[in-house]
């Protein structure tokens, strides 16, 4: 927001009035008067206060506090984001396979992004706290005091639960599905910790999670200027590693679920079942989906919701279910058979992604004969077309696993990966796309860039090249040419890439009347007895009194 100018005030400090960042600070102007309201009426010194501090140490969550400054620093520190916040290395901390052990041990505290990474702070801040209030800093159980042993010992609590944390993140990233990266798993095992232990604090916290992440917002970008017009993105459900958050998930419930048996303290069920749908509505728990190949997904919404419904009654089971003979003849007793069914689930989830990961696939089959830029271990190609190695390595019946892929391709056989970086359909609508490889205490960027014209009635004639940071551009890939579709005097005009740049070939039937190269912006070229020019990226074959346009120079968004 910027208050308006008027000509008749001149004075210095006008401009330093107009520049203060006025909705953040009556945001935060806001935000101030109401806690200062609410801290007046709730009195902290009172019952909430005595609460927080019966739970933690001086009333804060040290563990999560300690959690969210390692995941940050890892952000700055080890992926660059101190210099590049937007941008940061992410490619050699993705779990490819067991065959890259820096990999696993570190995808699930990567992040993507800034976005990514604020995102899931969040959510640390608001179900970390949450799953740390009912671990607690002081012991619950009758008889023990802190401080009598080491288990009782509020410093080792809190290191308790920063170290399950790590844990958990450890294993999010050994059994998860894909290259995946990002602390949501363990945000969801935070989650699901808290789900059984505290269901109805837990659903308030979810309702109330989305007001955090909205304030953060709106300080960040208090306003935004839209408009219509295309634009290039995956489905946000496309976006979401079901499997690592479900896995997570599971994780927190059954640690949960140990500790409410162990406390005696059950939820009530019905509370659980609300809370763990409302959670699972919320997060895109139940959005399964498939992927096609070539930047096509197949979500399966009523499949996924039906699965949310039988995971939710799942977890009151084996959270809420007391002893109760269900199958004689075994002596099976019902919160058994809950507990059973729920580790066998997450043991289902957890086996699922350990053939992927035994995949090796950082090799350049069906690449080799492409150009490529080579970055240390890393090579970068482009190719259209060819088989996903990452989604296609392993055969399973009944489903045709070969999986087709065109884009930008990164390959390391060291690192064991294989991966489209980004595909056809992103560069071409972008024109640049940038690859950023690196490691541990390294990074290098790698430009993907496409030109083309694209030929009126028909497709495009491009060209995609590939360029090292300080380096020289390759050219990786050429389409085949194109007709466009106006005929002019019985000829047909084509496009296609040659000589690093585009030519124009005219024809009759089978016949090539003439080719030449693309001219330069306002000035023409007769080729094969008609005219062709270049008007201001637009293509124009111009014969006697006829002028008919006949390709665009592509434009990038």
């Amino acid at each position: 927001m910027h208050l308006p100018s008027f000509p008749l005030v001149s004075a210095p400090w006008w401009g330093v009035v107009a520049s203060l960042p006025w909705w953040q600070l009556g945001l935060l102007a806001s935000l101030v008067v109401a806690f200062v309201v609410v801290r007046r009426l709730a009195d902290p010194r009172g019952k909430w206060g005595l609460t927080l501090r019966r739970r933690f140490v001086l009333g804060v969550p040290w563990g999560t506090l300690l959690v969210v400054v390692g995941v940050l620093s890892f952000y700055l520190f080890v992926q660059g984001g101190v210099d590049h916040w937007r941008s940061p290395v992410v490619i050699p901390f993705r779990a490819w396979s067991y065959y890259y052990p820096l990999g696993v041990l570190t995808a699930g505290f990567a992040h993507g992004g800034a976005t990514h990474l604020t995102g899931n702070l969040l959510g640390t801040l608001v179900f970390g706290t949450v799953a740390e209030y009912a671990w607690g800093h002081f012991p619950r159980e009758r008889g023990s005091a802190a401080f009598s042993s080491l288990g009782t010992h509020p410093g080792a609590r809190i290191g308790a639960f920063v170290g399950a944390t790590v844990v958990v993140g450890i294993l999010a990233g050994l059994f998860s599905l894909g290259p995946v990266v990002g602390f949501s798993g363990v945000v969801f095992a935070y989650a699901g910790f808290a789900l059984v232990q505290l269901p109805v604090l837990t659903l308030v916290v979810v309702l109330g999670g989305g007001a955090v992440d909205l304030a953060y917002r709106a300080f960040n970008r208090p306003t935004i200027q839209s408009a219509t017009g295309p634009s290039f993105s995956s489905p946000w459900w496309a976006e979401v590693a079901i499997q690592g958050h479900a896995l997570g998930l599971f994780i927190g419930v059954v640690l949960g679920v140990a500790l409410v048996r162990r406390r005696e303290a059950f939820p009530d069920p019905l509370s659980l079942f609300v809370a763990t749908v409302a959670f699972g509505v919320d997060r895109g728990l139940w959005a399964v989906y498939g992927f096609l190949g070539n930047g096509r997904f197949e979500l399966y919404r009523a499949g996924g919701l039906a699965l949310l419904l039988v995971m939710a009654g799942l977890v009151t089971a084996a959270a809420t279910a007391r002893p109760r003979t269900l199958v004689a003849r075994i002596d099976l007793q019902s919160h058994e058979a809950a507990l059973g069914l729920t580790l066998a689930v997450l043991v289902a989830l957890s086996v699922v992604a350990v053939p992927y990961n035994l995949l090796a696939l950082g090799t350049g089959d069906g690449l080799a004969d492409r150009p490529a830029v080579e970055v240390r271990d890393y090579e970068v190609y482009y190719a259209e077309n060819v088989q996903d190695r990452l989604v296609g390595g392993i055969d399973v019946p009944g489903l045709d696993t070969d999986v087709r892929t065109s884009g930008v391709i990164v390959v390391s056989e060291q690192r064991n990966i294989w991966w489209t970086a980004f595909g056809k359909r992103s560069l071409a609508f972008g024109g640049d796309r940038y690859v950023r490889l690196g490691g541990v205490g390294w990074r290098e960027t790698v430009r993907a860039n496409r030109t083309g014209w694209s030929a009126v009635g028909n497709a495009s004639a491009y060209r995609v090249r590939l360029k090292p940071v300080g380096g020289e551009y390759v050219t990786a890939y050429q389409s085949a040419p194109v007709r466009a579709e106006p005929t002019i005097g019985g000829r047909n005009v084509t496009l296609f890439p040659a000589n690093g740049g585009f030519g124009v070939a005219v024809t009759r039937g089978n016949e090539t009347l003439g080719t030449a190269p693309i001219p330069a912006n306002a000035t023409a070229v007769n080729v094969g007895g008609i005219l062709v020019e270049n008007d201001a990226g637009r293509l124009f074959v111009i014969d006697g009194g006829t002028r008919v346009r006949v390709a665009n120079r592509e434009t990038y968004r």
